[in-house]
């Protein structure tokens, strides 16, 4: 049985640094230090200091004042919403200009927004973009131009990295979904069931380690569970083709078994969770997202359990820090990886204090199976496809 306990508060330790190939070891640039950073954000005082140092060694190329670039990866979702509004707010309080541009999910987009920042002159640009082949022609634009970049989840050549851990939030949410399924349903029934995964293909072998890492750790919980019963979707990172793609999918599963989703981020595990309910399978349904940024699904739908937090609302805090310490020719780790936690019903008030905690919520006595994580990682560091990605993969 799933069984209520007491949340056991632990601090948001917002990025864990992945020191493996690093050049040259970050050091304190005015409260941050990327091995140790809080999280918090800076002071204003502490920004604009950032800035001072910056443009003593790297002098703004209008004359006057920093202009820093950032494509959205798309404007009108939550998780870009949270990241623009963090990105904002230290650009605002540093005293430098943002520009914003929507990358709006696709390449040629992308592609037409770096030619414009070219044009502009910016001094830095933050760049989150979804298709990999497009990265490279993107990087061709500021590469060029001498201008620098950090790159949010999708890594880009010479681009610093800014991001998910995939690895790891990929076997928390899949170990987790398995260990609440067993609970919910009995292991017996779980057996029964099928594990649906949506995936993004287009954005290659970096993402892919995450809904890789959702089926590693859902089978390490479930050894035996039947390879057949594993399906996979295309939601190309949107709720909508999510909801029609599992539509589409659902009436291959027997009527009255588990059916277990999990997928590249919450908007595309709620437009799963939708079809099911469209489809009268919700009682059948247990989710488990990526993100926690839909705090309104978490908190109200029941079949909605967990999602692996990423607090998109705090990426600000680093990358306006991130390009400050570039321009200011300060060592940075080649990437910077987010620290994940499971968010529940029952402590999603501790991150987002807009949203109840249900106070009568039976949640799981989780234990991250660190063991096969460790097996999981040394696999994943013999795959042709992650050589010079193995500053992505975390040493544990």
């Amino acid at each position: 049985m799933i069984r209520a306990h007491r949340f056991r508060g632990f601090a948001i330790a917002a990025v864990a640094l992945l020191a493996a190939g690093a050049t040259a070891r970050a050091q304190d640039f005015h409260g941050f230090d990327p091995g140790s950073f809080s999280g918090a954000m800076l002071s204003a005082d502490q920004l604009k200091a950032m800035v001072a140092d910056a443009k003593a060694a790297t002098p703004p190329r209008n004359g006057s004042g920093y202009v820093i670039g950032f494509a959205n990866l798309q404007r009108d979702i939550s998780f870009g919403v949270k990241v623009e509004g963090g990105i904002k707010a230290n650009a605002d309080a540093a005293g430098v200009e943002l520009a914003v541009a929507d990358n709006r999910l696709d390449g040629p987009t992308a592609l037409a927004n770096a030619e414009s920042f070219v044009r502009r002159n910016a001094d830095f640009v933050i760049e989150f973009q979804t298709d990999v082949n497009f990265g490279p022609a993107v990087m061709n634009q500021f590469d060029t131009a001498g201008i620098k970049v950090a790159a949010i989840d999708i890594p880009m050549p010479n681009a610093t990295f800014f991001g998910a851990n995939n690895p790891r939030s990929g076997f928390m949410g899949g170990s987790y979904l398995a260990q609440a399924a067993v609970a919910e349903y009995g292991a017996d029934k779980v057996a029964q069931g099928y594990l649906v995964v949506g995936e993004l293909p287009q954005s290659g072998a970096i993402p892919a380690m995450r809904t890789g890492g959702q089926v590693a750790g859902f089978q390490a919980e479930l050894p035996n569970f039947p390879a057949d019963h594993i399906l996979k979707i295309d939601t190309k990172n949107t709720l909508q083709e999510s909801f029609q793609q599992m539509s589409n999918l659902i009436g291959r599963i027997p009527a009255g078994v588990p059916i277990m989703v999990t997928a590249i981020n919450d908007q595309a595990a709620t437009g799963m969770l939708r079809a099911a309910q469209q489809a009268g399978r919700e009682a059948d349904t247990i989710v488990v997202g990526m993100g926690a940024d839909e705090t309104e699904t978490l908190a109200k739908e029941p079949r909605f359990v967990a999602s692996v937090g990423y607090f998109p609302e705090r990426y600000g805090n680093y990358l306006i820090p991130i390009a400050l310490a570039t321009l200011a020719n300060k060592p940075l780790p080649p990437a910077v990886l987010v620290n994940h936690v499971m968010v529940t019903k029952a402590n999603i008030c501790e991150f987002y204090p807009d949203a109840a905690c249900a106070k009568d919520a039976k949640v799981l006595d989780y234990k991250f199976p660190q063991e096969a994580f460790a097996k999981h990682l040394a696999a994943l560091r013999g795959l042709e496809e992650l050589k010079g990605y193995e500053t992505l993969i975390p040493k544990e």
